[in-house]
């Protein structure tokens, strides 16, 4: 349900995610005006859906707390994941086109997103130059996103695949002024698998063999980079450094 007490709303300008959500680089008289768009901030338990494939699109939504995965039901069944979403970035993209959602976005942990009104965020858009702006940067980052997925699944190996995901994943931590080096992945062997188009069996062996190089140690989903650069070494098609 949405909470719509009015001690739950936190503006824009005070939010300390401010540089990596859709306000950044905007002024303070533009960002008091974004504070008319978010009107409640919704909760999501953990393996609970945000929104799923078909429901009409009505919101775009703003990570305040958690992580999420969008995924897609396959034709046989399965699940096929598309993406990993975490604090500060944006869901619900998906279903600007079609006026429908393409995607399912479940909670991987706890959640709690700003809901931003899209019919309002237009509308406002027009009126605030910044905003249109930031909102063209925000989609253009998730084409670029797609398009690096692309690139992953297309030309590289299982280990190299997993290389990136890792060296992504610290570089996205890092940007959210946690350690490059030491996080916990909230999703599952068989999410990433689903996600980088492997085999869980693979991404096990894979995680495996990095650890056997010393390249990372690895306790459950609590993950140390011990060697990046062996990491990046080994995307770039190179022996790893014992």
């Amino acid at each position: 349900m949405p909470i719509t007490m009015n001690g739950l709303k936190t503006a824009c300008s005070q939010c300390n995610l401010v540089e990596l959500c859709l306000p950044f680089g905007m002024s303070d008289h533009e960002l008091s005006r974004l504070d008319e768009l978010v009107g409640a901030r919704r909760k999501i338990k953990r393996q609970h859906n945000l929104y799923r494939a078909g429901d009409p699109f009505e919101a775009i939504y703003a990570i305040r707390a958690g992580s999420f995965k969008t995924d897609v039901l396959l034709e046989d069944g399965r699940e096929q994941v598309t993406g990993f979403q975490m604090t500060g970035e944006i869901l619900g993209l998906d279903g600007i086109s079609t006026e429908a959602h393409s995607c399912n976005a479940v909670a991987l942990e706890d959640s709690e997103v700003c809901v931003i009104a899209y019919s309002k965020l237009e509308e406002l858009s027009h009126e605030v130059e910044g905003l249109q702006h930031q909102f063209h940067k925000v989609m253009s980052r998730e084409i670029v996103r797609d398009h690096g997925v692309m690139m992953l699944l297309g030309s590289m190996r299982a280990e190299e695949r997993l290389a990136a995901f890792l060296l992504n994943m610290s570089q996205r931590f890092t940007a959210r002024g946690f350690s490059a080096a030491e996080f916990h992945l909230r999703m599952t062997r068989e999410e990433i698998g689903s996600y980088l188009g492997l085999k869980l069996e693979t991404v096990s062996r894979a995680f495996s063999r990095f650890q056997e190089e010393q390249l990372v140690a690895v306790q459950q989903k609590h993950i140390r980079l011990l060697d990046p650069a062996g990491l990046k070494k080994l995307i770039q098609h190179q022996p790893a450094m014992r």
